[in-house]
């Protein structure tokens, strides 16, 4: 195993033959769990990327994640936790004052609504704990069913599928599914792996999304699964410049969790206003 986690050198891709048949359903599905299982032997150490230490801060920081970085979100709620740290604390919060805490994630007044009346829902109908089911968690001010599922996979351990910007990206570029809503998305992903592989499928594929499969510039010529991906080629291939485009522990920078999990092989991130 490499330096930081990556297993074997990089695989010839597969080339796409003029000609060739479509790949099958049972073709697709087969790729499509083994590129989850050399996933699992990349980022052995894949994880939430948000500091939490109960489900109440799970959910409050998955929330304040909307449109920032988990770094950002893990820089700022250390004050906010410290300050607020039930669901009754927050809930009887001056807004004013919340909203100054969570500056840092951006949309902070819209967040504060937000956390703030999740967390009278919580004391009011749920005795001031989260509840462990997707249907109460989904009538929570500001929780949608990708919020829900972080919850339930990392602080219940319920499986569920995370459909973020980078899942929906990577299982697309994967030809694992054509479609663009996260709830058709889901389903369709929940129809091609087992149940118990959800909650750390998301995670592997996140990881994957946020440290070389980018956006912008994958970093094709540094990627482990090259010869499982039918989209090689959108990025840079040349694997030198392809790694200098790696980012947190494959690229040896800090990771996003101030308090990283036992076993993460990367750096922790810096507290708020340290190396910004």
């Amino acid at each position: 195993m490499g330096e930081h986690g990556v297993s074997k050198r990089v695989k010839a891709p597969n080339r796409k033959v003029r000609g060739a048949k479509p790949e099958s359903r049972l073709a697709m599905v087969r790729r499509a769990r083994k590129i989850n299982r050399e996933l699992a032997e990349v980022f052995p150490y894949a994880h939430p990327e948000l500091d939490f230490r109960n489900p109440f801060e799970l959910l409050v920081a998955t929330v304040l994640s909307a449109q920032t970085t988990d770094l950002r979100v893990n820089q700022t709620t250390p004050a906010l936790f410290a300050k607020y740290p039930t669901p009754e604390d927050l809930a009887a919060a001056v807004p004013e004052e919340v909203e100054e805490l969570i500056r840092p994630t951006g949309f902070f007044r819209a967040k504060t609504r937000s956390i703030m009346g999740l967390a009278a829902a919580l004391r009011d109908d749920f005795g001031g704990e989260v509840p462990g089911r997707l249907e109460d968690l989904v009538k929570l001010p500001g929780v949608g069913r990708k919020t829900a599922f972080v919850v339930l996979g990392n602080a219940f351990g319920v499986p569920g599928i995370t459909v973020d910007t980078h899942f929906m990206r990577l299982v697309r570029r994967w030809k694992w599914t054509e479609q663009e809503d996260p709830v058709k998305i889901e389903a369709e992903i929940a129809e091609i792996f087992p149940k118990s592989e959800w909650t750390m499928l998301s995670h592997r594929v996140i990881f994957h999304g946020r440290r070389i499969c980018h956006a912008r510039k994958p970093a094709c010529g540094a990627c482990p699964i090259t010869h499982l991906c039918p989209s090689y080629g959108e990025g840079e291939t040349d694997p030198e410049k392809a790694k200098k485009l790696l980012k947190y522990e494959m690229g040896g920078f800090p990771g996003q969790r101030l308090d990283p999990p036992p076993g993460y092989p990367g750096r922790p991130a810096p507290p708020l206003g340290a190396g910004d």
